[in-house]
């Protein structure tokens, strides 16, 4: 045992690394996780405001079209 004389103190350190590291891992999992949901909806909520905005527009262009006549009334 001449070879490790810090041998009786690097299993219990090596442990506790371990264990860090398998909380960081889970945290930076679960981090993750959040983080593409977050983006999948702000992608829906975006879309959607791209589907509302071409029927603003096609509502802009009927109003456009109509004679003036209508408009007034």
């Amino acid at each position: 045992m001449e070879f490790l004389p810090f041998g009786p103190f690097l299993i219990p350190i090596a442990g506790m690394v371990m264990v860090v590291g398998i909380v960081g891992i889970v945290f930076w999992y679960k981090a993750r996780e959040k983080e593409l949901q977050y983006h999948q909806e702000m992608r829906l909520k975006e879309m959607e405001h791209q589907r509302r905005m071409k029927e603003l527009e096609v509502e802009l262009e009927k109003a456009k079209a109509r004679p003036d006549s209508a408009r007034a009334a």
